[in-house]
């Protein structure tokens, strides 16, 4: 599904066990990966300076990649030196984004609270709220338990059956336009499938009927099928009631799910703690990879 990856860590994430995976990510159709790790300054006298012994030890553990990189894959290693705070760290991830041309940003980040967020800060709301490119957000705890034969099986498949939550709002209409594109020049073996979800919520009088509601649904799906079934996709719908949030990680774990792709304007905004987001409440509590798609400008 994509060409050129950049790979972000600060090795507690467990993201730079990634880098024994290079013949893996080759046949997955991967040509370029990008290992980005920021370098905090170290505070002398209150005097920003670069920490040359952490950038050694980083080049030191990152260039593994180098070992047994196959010849049709390209490997770059970018240790920028920064403040720790969240809006560095993106602002530098963004700049090797921009430098390399990547296509995706892999991003490990714990589950955590709304709330949370807001008060120690996120280097992945930074990113998403500026990003023009999407984000894959693995959980840590999953890629550091993974030993070395799970993590190499993961990378050959890490776009394979994409989830697709879809409500018909401009956020979901997006999604299925961004993996039709995506799907055109897709390398071989990485989009396969895909699943469409409609989750209608319960309402609150008992007494209203949803089955018309939900034949409509099932209808308008069936319609997004036929469209990305055209581009060689294996395409299933599924119309459920209930929690959103609940249902969607249900289906996930139902479907043997690789990711779920979600788009939002409001994620990582500060509004959002008055106006939910449907994508950040999943990119915060959802233990599967979210593939978190920006919003059209």
């Amino acid at each position: 599904m994509f060409h050129r990856l950049l790979i972000t860590t600060d090795f507690s994430d467990g993201l730079h066990r990634f880098v024994n995976c290079m013949p893996e990510f080759a046949k997955a159709g991967v040509q370029q990966i990008v290992f980005l790790h920021c370098v905090p300054y170290k505070d002398d006298r209150n005097i920003p300076q670069v920490d040359e012994e952490r950038q050694t030890t980083a080049q030191a553990k990152l260039e593994h990649a180098l070992d047994n990189c196959p010849s049709n894959l390209e490997v770059h290693i970018e240790l920028p030196a920064c403040p720790s705070s969240s809006g560095a760290v993106a602002k530098a991830i963004l700049a090797a984004v921009k430098k390399y041309q990547s296509e995706v940003i892999l991003v490990g980040t714990s589950i955590h609270t709304l709330l949370n967020e807001k008060l120690f800060g996120s280097t992945t709301s930074d990113l998403a709220q500026k990003t023009a490119v999407p984000l894959l957000i693995l959980r840590p705890q999953l890629i550091s338990a993974y030993t070395e034969e799970e993590i190499a099986l993961r990378c050959q498949h890490l776009f394979r059956y994409l989830l697709l939550p879809y409500d018909d709002s401009k956020s979901g209409q997006q999604v299925v336009r961004y993996i039709e594109e995506k799907a055109k020049n897709r390398p071989p073996q990485s989009l396969e499938a895909c699943m469409l979800c409609w989750v209608l919520e319960k309402p609150g009088r008992r007494e209203v009927s949803l089955e018309p509601q939900t034949d409509q649904c099932m209808q308008t799906l069936q319609t997004l099928q036929t469209r990305l079934e055209k581009l060689d996709l294996q395409v299933n719908t599924e119309v459920r009631r209930g929690n959103a949030i609940a249902e969607i990680q249900t289906v996930a774990l139902a479907f043997d799910i690789s990711a779920i792709v979600v788009s939002s304007k409001h994620f990582g905004r500060l509004w959002e703690l008055s106006i939910p987001s449907f994508a950040g409440e999943m990119v915060r509590r959802s233990w599967h990879p979210i593939l978190f798609v920006p919003p059209a400008s």
